[in-house]
């Protein structure tokens, strides 16, 4: 199980590759706010892996939206309560839920994870990011190089 931010679905529901978090996470949780952005941004139906939750604790949902937005507040507490790793790509939430101590992992992170478990090549986790790119996801081209060198076993872990 892991709890998941917006960016990351919209990316894969615009793009129909789900399969990308159901290859390597049999449960997602999002909270309420999650999925109305998500609704708000795709009109799409949630596979049956991906599950909507209440958030418990408003009190810190009001605290991490006095720096986030309602979504990523929501999240981070939805991880915090299951004491759950979390998809977010967001900088600054990203920084936020990693200074709570929670592991995060990003668009970029499950590309990764596919490639490594064989789910997908190279070749088309290259055309996938360059397609969520030309489509509006913003990330760094050196991310997506040490990325691959990664993959090619140039940095070791």
């Amino acid at each position: 199980m892991i709890v998941s931010d917006s960016t990351t679905l919209i990316i894969l529901s615009n793009f129909n590759r789900f399969e990308l978090l159901s290859n390597l996470f049999p449960q997602i949780i999002i909270p309420q706010a999650v999925y109305e952005e998500l609704n708000a941004k795709v009109k799409t139906t949630l596979p049956p892996f991906i599950e909507v939750k209440k958030v418990s604790s408003s009190q810190l949902v009001d605290e991490l939206k006095l720096v986030l937005d309602l979504g990523e507040s929501e999240a981070i507490a939805l991880a915090v309560e299951l004491n759950s790793k979390l998809i977010i790509d967001e900088r600054r939430g990203r920084k936020v839920a990693m200074n709570m101590g929670i592991t995060i992992t990003g668009l970029l992170g499950i590309v990764y994870m596919n490639i490594k478990k064989s789910f997908i090549s190279k070749v088309e986790a290259k055309e996938f990011l360059d397609s969520a790119v030309a489509d509006g996801y913003r990330i760094s081209r050196l991310l997506v190089e040490e990325m691959f060198r990664r993959v090619d076993g140039e940095i070791l872990q």
